[in-house]
């Protein structure tokens, strides 16, 4: 009786999550920020609000948590009177790190990976994986997926449908600690599981 409460108490919660992000999207495009389809935009996304009309994100964008997009820079309002805007484009198919700094006037992608914790001061070029402060490129996009290929070919991997969070049993998180142990390992089928609208992240509609 207990487990069952607890079940139905986390999908209340997840479904009441899923409605204030939600409304929180409707909001940013009703201001006219474009948030394109198949999008994650966590809730914990800090988003320029006051000028969030300059801000484009693509199709298949995801972002950390506590990533940061600001459109505009006020610095030397006090000293010129004058405050810089810029707009930030994120093209289809990039993904952002957590707790990365975007700022004015820069454009990212298409299928730019972005480090966690970078600062992107400038425009990132297509199908590549950058890092740092300010970022830059490090490698291909192709160079680094080959190297998740050889991982997943060589090291664990289990089944998102059951070792994703939702679905977690004490043995199933004891496997996957002692895997970690050993080095890199690979939960599987996380993508796939959203397309099929069973995935553990709330995102934007495809159509």
């Amino acid at each position: 009786m207990t487990r069952a409460l607890l079940r139905l108490a986390r999908r209340l919660r997840a479904k009441l999550e899923r409605a204030r992000i939600e409304r929180r999207w409707e909001l940013l495009r009703s201001r006219g920020m474009h948030i394109g389809r198949d999008v994650w935009l966590p809730s914990g996304t800090v988003i320029d609000a006051s000028h969030c009309y300059l801000i484009h994100i693509g199709d298949h964008v995801g972002f950390g948590d506590e990533c940061m997009l600001l459109a505009h820079d006020a610095q030397v309002d006090e000293f010129l009177d004058a405050a810089r805007i810029g707009r930030i484009v994120i093209h289809d198919s990039s993904h952002i790190g957590a707790r990365t700094v975007i700022l004015p006037g820069v454009e990212i992608g298409p299928r730019t990976v972005v480090g966690a914790g970078s600062v992107v001061s400038r425009s990132l070029p297509p199908d590549t994986v950058c890092v740092g402060s300010p970022a830059r490129v490090i490698m291909t996009l192709e160079e680094y997926l080959e190297r998740h290929r050889q991982g997943i070919a060589s090291r664990p991997t289990f089944d998102y449908m059951k070792y994703d969070i939702r679905f977690l049993t004490p043995e199933r998180r004891a496997e996957l600690v002692a895997a970690a142990a050993e080095g890199d390992a690979y939960i599987v089928g996380g993508r796939s599981a959203e397309l099929r609208g069973e995935g553990g992240t709330p995102r934007t509609p495809m159509d």
